[in-house]
């Protein structure tokens, strides 16, 4: 169930004893969870939520921050930007819309784009894909997670020859992509690689997990389409961003301001001790 913040209000009395930063107020849509909108609230002395607590142990702490590459740390489709560079566009954007619409099988969806990329030259490739923008405030949050010692991840159903650049000037820990896979200078039509499987962002998180020495629940996820349900089910916290409407029923929070800055009040109130409160997902 959705809570708009004047009926949260209404529900719990609070008017006046809970406050939301202006930040928060600008760019979250709504919270989607009363244990989420818990976490955001600050307490005072006299707050109705005394049955939250607040929480110092270390480990109910987040440890990693994971994003989703296309539409969240870039402001772009790589798939639709190759697609364009080999002169299927509308094909490939129209395949691409249904699936992140959930409205296609992630796996089938993927093999039939790729398909269609069959002949493109790795330079005309490389050249479209360098082009791809940043999202508007990903840098600034990334830098500001590092700064605060979290782990990043990027796991991405795009590609390598995206992912690896896009990964290494945002300076983000651990990238997991698929390989397009290439003969004679030309894309073959053909992928491999673990994320080419409905669901197998859940199986790359719990590796990437293993790999740091900490579960999915500690976990913050950052995505914005239907192939991000898998790991919001898994993650503390989810945040939807700038996302597709079937990703909303499984976000804490829904940011639909196009700045990635957005989350960084998030973070600061999610760790601060007088914010910090235990949060358990509504059943």
């Amino acid at each position: 169930m959705r809570y708009s913040l004047e009926k949260v209000y209404k529900k719990y009395n609070c008017h006046g004893h809970c406050i939301l930063s202006e930040s928060l107020k600008n760019n979250v849509a709504y919270f989607n969870t009363i244990s989420a909108l818990k976490y955001c609230l600050i307490r005072d002395s006299n707050s109705r939520f005394d049955e939250v607590s607040r929480t110092s142990n270390n480990s109910d702490k987040v440890k990693l921050i994971v994003f989703d590459m296309d539409s969240t740390l870039i402001d772009a489709e790589t798939i639709d930007e190759l697609a364009h560079a080999a002169g299927v566009g509308d094909e490939v954007a129209a395949i691409t819309e249904r699936a992140m619409q959930g409205e296609l099988d992630f796996s089938e969806a993927l093999l039939e784009r790729v398909k269609l990329l069959k002949g493109l030259p790795l330079d005309k490739a490389h050249g479209a894909l360098d082009k791809m923008p940043f999202m508007p405030g990903a840098k600034e949050l990334v830098k500001y997670l590092k700064s605060r010692g979290y782990k990043t991840a990027m796991i991405s159903g795009g590609f390598t020859m995206a992912a690896e650049r896009i990964g290494g000037a945002l300076d983000i820990d651990s990238v997991v992509a698929n390989e397009l896979l290439i003969d004679n200078g030309h894309l073959t039509g053909k992928v491999k690689g673990p994320l080419t499987e409905h669901g197998s962002k859940e199986s790359v998180l719990e590796e990437i997990c293993l790999k740091y020495g900490i579960k999915p629940n500690e976990c913050i996820v950052v995505g914005d389409g239907a192939n991000d349900i898998c790991i919001f089910k898994r993650a503390r916290y989810a945040i939807a961003f700038n996302s597709k409407p079937i990703l909303h029923e499984y976000a804490d929070i829904v940011i639909t301001e196009k700045n990635l800055e957005a989350v960084i009040p998030i973070i600061q109130l999610l760790e601060s001790e007088k914010g910090q409160v235990s949060c358990i997902r509504d059943a």
